[in-house]
């Protein structure tokens, strides 16, 4: 590994720096560092677990895809976050779930399976960490669980759309593989949105302009009726 990324890791993970000497140049030896562009798989449906991902840079966004083609987005990676797929595929020895693409180009440092074993064997704050993350991914699928379960599409893009920044720059399919819908249900609620004065719609462009009824609608109950 280079110096810049060996500094790039330990800002990133800062657990890491607590390594002893030894276990450190163990773990530096045996990493691998990956540039990958944007739109890569970095891992699949079916395939074994190679190593555990850290990222230096960029994103991974993690999906479930049906038969039909379909997607349903699940979580993203991002730099100092923990890939918990990889973690559960590691601890159980099974081949992964969902996929994993780069949303950017982006750079990981894969430790291998030997080492990941070792460090969480070795290192409680390298457990805590891992376990920690556990804990908050957990939390977030729980709530999409709840979304998918109990609010409507109409409600799902609402708060997605209040959640991002503005101007978002995006395709209707997009935002539809990020829903788990299909775009000509999605661009239709898009121009329902718009109607109502809640964002401007653009070639592959949202402004949102009113972020509070956005919010505000999709926190409704399915029984309430929203009035403008």
């Amino acid at each position: 590994m280079l110096d810049n990324d060996i500094k790039s890791l330990l800002l990133q993970y800062p657990m890491l720096r607590e390594l002893d000497a030894a276990d450190r140049s163990a773990l530096l030896a045996t990493a691998s560092v990956l540039h990958l562009s944007a739109g890569t798989i970095v891992f699949d449906e079916r395939q074994p677990c190679q190593g555990f991902p850290m990222l230096l840079s960029g994103s991974i966004r993690i999906i479930k895809s049906s038969a039909n083609g379909r997607e349903l987005h699940l979580y993203r990676v991002f730099p100092g976050d923990s890939c918990i797929l990889s973690s559960s595929c590691l601890l159980g020895r099974s081949d992964y779930h969902a996929r994993g693409i780069t949303e950017s180009n982006t750079v990981i440092v894969a430790i291998s399976p030997v080492m990941f074993e070792r460090l969480l064997s070795i290192h409680k704050p390298f457990q805590d960490y891992i376990f920690g993350m556990f804990s908050e991914r957990l939390n977030d699928l729980m709530h999409l669980l709840s979304a998918v379960a109990f609010q409507k599409l109409d409600q799902r893009l609402a708060a997605l759309l209040a959640n991002k920044s503005s101007p978002l720059y995006t395709t209707h399919q997009a935002l539809a593989d990020e829903l788990g819908s299909v775009r000509v249900i999605v661009s239709r609620l898009l121009k329902s949105f718009a109607e109502q004065g809640w964002i401007r719609l653009g070639r592959e462009y949202i402004e949102i302009v009113d972020v509070g009824s956005l919010s505000k609608f999709s926190s409704l109950s399915s029984e309430s009726e929203y009035h403008s």
